[in-house]
């Protein structure tokens, strides 16, 4: 049962894992230029370990300043290929997750967590492997005291991400894409790619010409 104060929105829709998969391999950037430059989270949230990718359905969490009641909460609405997209807005003061929630989502099948807020424990979690996004780092615990809500929508680093909606990380950053528009994004991005590839082909003609 949740606590009083932590309000919990009902089941919602997830993206087939097929449309997730279709994403794996997308850079941000390039869903970026096929979204018209529009859904990608700012500048400010980066990858705490170098490397880290990650793609899933969006899991929205909304949480005071400071305070994970909510996440801790989350951990029971996590289902396999779930993001966790968490709404601290943007606290310095307090870690909203560490080493033990980001082992405890990845055991219930998350494959990451979005921060707009802080974390802690950077080198075990990237020991671990688990990709984290965060606005930084601080040694400071959080309170756990709500109130929160859980499903409902968020703001992200000044972008609204719905129940559902597919998360794509990487080391530029982070994109939320409407899972309604996924397919004419998909279908974009693979021209974008292409016309990227010919770039490089003639940049590597350039350089074989020169040598």
């Amino acid at each position: 049962m949740p606590s009083a104060n932590i309000r919990v929105r009902g089941d919602w829709t997830r993206p087939d894992p097929s449309l997730l998969d279709a994403f794996r391999t997308r850079s941000v950037a390039n869903l970026g230029d096929a979204m018209d430059r529009l859904g990608i989270v700012d500048g400010g949230i980066e990858p705490i370990w170098e490397g880290a990718r990650a793609v899933g359905s969006a899991l929205p969490v909304l949480t005071v300043a400071g305070d994970n009641l909510a996440v801790i909460e989350a951990l029971e609405h996590i289902r396999p290929g779930d993001i966790l997209m968490i709404n601290a807005f943007g606290y310095n003061g307090r870690a909203i997750m560490g080493d033990n929630l980001a082992q405890r989502f990845e055991h219930f099948g998350a494959t990451g967590a979005v921060l707009d807020g802080y974390a802690r424990d950077r080198s075990i979690i990237r020991d671990l492997g688990f990709p984290v996004f965060a606005r930084g780092l601080t040694p400071a615990g959080p309170f756990k005291h709500g109130p929160g809500t859980i499903g409902e929508p968020v703001a992200i680093g000044g972008v609204v991400v719905n129940a559902g909606d597919i998360v794509v990380a990487d080391d530029d950053g982070v994109i939320v894409i409407p899972v309604e528009r996924a397919p004419e994004v998909l279908a974009e991005v693979v021209k974008i790619e292409e016309l990227e590839a010919s770039k490089d082909a003639e940049v590597a003609a350039m350089r074989g010409r020169s040598t």
